[in-house]
């Protein structure tokens, strides 16, 4: 007996990727640059705990509020398309059925085996049909608020503990140059990830991250710098 494999897909994996990745990145990234910022101004490892862990609170709070109400409206959206396909199959089935073979039409099959196609997903469940063909919403990758906010906190908090233990470990001599290139390296390494589960070239992927991430760095230690040169 002849097992079929079902083949997995990257894209399956980029909604949660897309949270989780964008969490992170931006944990290490802006919480590394808060803290150079205060370290550039002198500020003691104090300090620079204590401004970590405000950065690390309220940029996950920030990254959950902000990508709950993001994916909502997109759940809103699609619950309001739905509903609209659903009185519009109520009360025209054969424009429907018209609308849904012209889909398959367009993806090259002939209009009679589009006509069967599109009889056959209809008697099975004709909503869940147009929904996935004609509005490109199904339940793999329907929108959930829930699951994005949490995926964005717990990412941007894990990601933001890095350098935030870096600066508490390292001493006051090493932490500027500690808290950067860890950081960089840690953004290397999520670059990296990032691009192997999504598929693409993972060398470029760790090379865009680190050199964007270098140059915010840069600029927030450039800034507190000057800060503290005007406190003196």
């Amino acid at each position: 007996m002849q097992h079929h494999r079902r083949e997995r897909h990257k894209g399956a994996r980029l909604g949660w990727l897309r949270a989780a990745v964008l969490g992170a990145n931006d944990g290490i990234l802006s919480t590394a640059s808060l803290l150079l910022g205060v370290a550039a101004a002198n500020g003691s490892r104090d300090a620079l705990v204590v401004a970590g862990i405000a950065g690390l609170a309220a940029g996950a709070a920030s990254m959950a509020v902000g990508e709950y109400v993001s994916v909502s409206s997109q759940a809103d959206s699609e619950e309001a398309d739905l509903t609209k396909e659903k009185q519009e199959l109520a009360t025209d089935a054969a424009g429907e059925h018209a609308e849904l073979a012209a889909i398959y039409v367009g993806r090259g099959l002939t209009p009679a085996l589009a006509d069967q196609v599109a009889t056959q997903l209809a008697a099975k469940d004709a909503l869940a049909a147009h929904a996935q063909d004609e509005l490109g919403i199904s339940d793999r990758v329907r929108a959930r608020p829930l699951q994005a906010a949490l995926a964005s906190a717990i990412s941007f908090a894990c990601g933001a503990a890095l350098p935030v233990l870096v600066a508490a470990l390292v001493t006051q001599a090493l932490r500027i140059p500690a808290i950067g290139i860890l950081s960089l390296a840690f953004l290397a390494l999520l670059g990296t990830i990032a691009a192997h589960v999504g598929g693409a070239r993972k060398d470029v992927g760790a090379m865009r991250v680190t050199i964007l991430g270098a140059i915010a760095m840069a600029l927030t230690l450039g800034i507190g710098a000057l800060v503290g040169q005007l406190d003196h």
